[in-house]
């Protein structure tokens, strides 16, 4: 899953409403834990692929979700965009 990316939320219930959002999307996405390296409130995050990432951007501005950031793996490290 290295051309996967993924968004970090401060909420459960947040996470929640993206993941159904994106779903509804059909944007292929993965219900994960929050990386360790990774501080945000919430436990979820939500990986999809990296050619996505204006969908995903777009769903989240217009549909008002609440979000941490979102992130990429560059060798093992996460780096918010």
């Amino acid at each position: 899953m290295d051309d996967w990316m993924l968004i970090a939320f401060d909420s459960t219930q947040q996470a929640l409403r993206a993941e159904m959002l994106l779903e509804y999307a059909d944007i292929e996405i993965d219900l994960c834990p929050t990386p360790k390296t990774i501080t945000a409130g919430c436990a979820l995050s939500i990986q999809f692929p990296k050619e996505e990432l204006a969908s995903v951007q777009q769903i989240i501005v217009q549909e008002n979700v609440e979000i941490r950031g979102i992130y990429y793996n560059n060798q093992e490290k996460y780096i918010s965009i």
